[in-house]
């Protein structure tokens, strides 16, 4: 059969779930006749997943072996070459990538280069507050913090350190609770006073999405947590010490973390594509941008509609970037061979959000799990990607 892919490798444009998953995946389907390279801006995978560890972080200083996997080791043992570079520009007619380190023509290209905080013209947001989406951001909170709690003992009067978390999603909820039942003063080596957390929830429901049995259970934990939930209010303006809401009410604090939201990077923003919400690259059934056969996006940057549930837009997870992830590599190697394409078909096999430590709410079919249960559950899957990722063995988990 004939390829129908054009001269030049496989370009994988970022190496987080998704991207890692595609590279190995066509690595493996083709047994490394394909040739693939992996581009990314940093030469480590990093389990994003885990950055709202930020009490782990703040204990273990600036160490990032936790949180992250050399790419080199992921792999040692395949033809898969390794880029290192930002991702300035992509020519899709032309097709080349144009890199902070060069430029490279592609055959096929896989964009994976995930999403980066949206504040959504909020004055003063992007300035003044911490994120954990990236690991040089959770970095940065954790060093944060455990500023904030070392002089938290000398404060006047009863005041404690008050801590606001912007955004009512999984994100926001764990770092709320992880902030909130963190044992600072053992982190610290020195007394210290415990923090008023607030989660600021904004004008969409709490854990908006998720069942209703788990966003009971997150809301409970969140309460025995000790976090103060605000909800109904967007945030209108971020000033160094205080923000202020949409109805005025001004709220001062010691740190702000920013979880409100994700849009594409943007590299793919700029893209001549049709675009879905936050800008997110919109993509076919089989996952390929309309018009550009052999271009394909998944994981975060993209938005894929399900046509079997009315239209709805699969949530950005690590769970479904590696679903897509495996089907683009599919794909992949169909165009090479000059196959038919198969297209993505997504079924959710669990949630769990994290709500402090040994405690989670979450949902396993049609069960409703909580408390140390979900917490193990999501944890023993965290342990396995890492365990997987290390051995090249990504296409069986999650």
């Amino acid at each position: 059969m004939r390829s129908e892919l054009g001269e030049g490798p496989l370009v994988v444009a970022g190496a987080g779930y998704a991207g890692l998953t595609v590279a190995q995946e066509v690595h493996r389907r083709s047994r490394g006749a394909l040739p693939t390279v992996l581009v990314d801006r940093h030469p480590v995978h990093v389990l994003r997943t885990e950055l709202y560890e930020i009490g782990r972080m703040a204990a273990e200083g600036s160490r990032s072996a936790d949180w992250i996997v050399p790419l080199a080791e992921v792999f040692d043992r395949s033809l898969v070459e390794l880029r290192e570079g930002e991702v300035e520009g992509i020519d899709l007619e032309a097709r080349t990538l144009t890199l902070s380190s060069g430029e490279i023509a592609f055959g096929a290209l896989v964009v994976a280069l995930g999403n980066v905080a949206a504040y959504y013209g909020v004055e003063g947001a992007r300035e003044h507050t911490h994120q954990v989406y990236r690991l040089s951001g959770a970095l940065a909170l954790a060093r944060r913090l455990r500023e904030v709690m070392l002089g938290s003992a000398d404060l006047p009067g009863e005041r404690r350190p008050r801590v606001l978390v912007v955004g009512g999603g999984a994100t926001g909820t764990e770092v709320a609770a992880e902030i909130a039942t963190t044992n600072w003063a053992a982190v610290t080596g020195r007394p210290t006073r415990p923090p008023d957390v607030f989660l600021i929830t904004g004008s969409l429901p709490f854990l908006a999405g998720l069942p209703p049995g788990v966003v009971e259970r997150a809301r409970s934990l969140l309460g025995r947590a000790g976090v103060s939930l605000v909800f109904g209010l967007n945030v209108r303006r971020v000033e160094s010490d205080r923000l202020t809401l949409e109805d005025g009410t001004t709220l001062v604090f010691d740190v702000a973390v920013w979880c409100a939201g994700l849009e594409a990077p943007p590299v793919a923003r700029q893209l001549p594509v049709a675009h879905g919400h936050a800008g997110r690259l919109a993509v076919d059934a089989c996952l390929e941008l309309p018009g550009h056969p052999g271009v394909f996006a998944v994981g975060d940057v993209a938005e894929w509609k399900d046509p079997g549930d009315d239209g709805s837009v699969v949530p950005a997870t690590a769970q479904v970037a590696l679903a897509e992830a495996r089907v683009a590599a599919q794909n992949v190697i169909a165009r090479w061979n000059g196959a038919p394409l198969v297209p993505f078909r997504y079924r959710q096999r669990g949630l769990v959000v994290a709500v402090g430590p040994r405690r989670a709410a979450g949902a396993l079919g049609p069960l409703t799990l909580w408390s140390s249960p979900a917490a193990l559950l999501k944890r023993a899957v965290q342990r396995e990607y890492s365990r997987a990722v290390s051995h090249g063995e990504t296409s069986g988990v999650i």
